[in-house]
């Protein structure tokens, strides 16, 4: 993915391009403050830095959802906004970007979709009505489909990095037959076009 991010004039543009090709390909209708709120989401998460909290020694740990969910509900309004908030950050981007690892952990990607998804529904809630309610809401009600453009967002950057990222969305097309995954590989030049693919 570098090699098409430092083409860009930002990583912020290069990811706007991109989620605007893939909604449009999916047919994922978005309003304007949810296409911002998440082009800032991936531009941030690309350093994995942000993916993950510190520890008192100030090691990069990964919090459990569970425990984020838990912390929010002991803190006051504003914390549980900002606890939440990143309780559906981290599980969007984890379970569209790295769904196939999370298959074959603890919890699969259900689980995320389902902490992430609520977790937003609750942050809508508790916004004031002139914040971004809209926004949080429309994260929540289409956060599976959110997940799906990620994943193809995921899969067009391991194809882009050169053979062994695609390799590893060739496999996991094997074994999911996934049509996204598909249209990325043929769209790559991977493997050869079988038939109409649906846009």
């Amino acid at each position: 993915m570098s090699g098409l991010v430092t083409s860009s004039s930002s990583l912020k543009e290069f990811f706007r391009e991109l989620l605007l090709e893939v909604t449009t390909r999916q047919r994922v209708a978005l309003g304007e403050s949810t296409e911002f709120y998440l082009v800032n989401l991936l531009a941030d998460f690309a350093a994995s830095d942000k993916l993950f909290s510190r520890d008192a020694e100030g090691r990069r740990e990964h919090e459990p959802l569970a425990e984020l969910y838990h912390r929010a509900l002991q803190q006051e309004r504003d914390e549980r906004i900002r606890t939440l908030r990143r309780l559906g950050d981290v599980s969007l981007y984890k379970v569209g970007f790295f769904s196939g690892a999370l298959q074959q952990g603890m919890v699969g990607p259900d689980y995320y979709i389902q902490m992430g998804g609520a977790a937003y529904g609750q942050v809508a809630e508790l916004v004031p009505p002139s914040g971004f309610t809209g926004v949080y809401r429309e994260l929540c009600d289409k956060f599976r489909a959110l997940v799906e453009v990620l994943e193809e967002i995921s899969a067009r950057g391991l194809v882009s990095s050169g053979p062994a990222g695609a390799l590893h969305v060739y496999e996991s097309w094997v074994r999911t037959g996934s049509d996204k995954l598909e249209r990325v590989l043929v769209d790559a030049g991977w493997v050869p076009r079988k038939g109409p693919l649906a846009n």
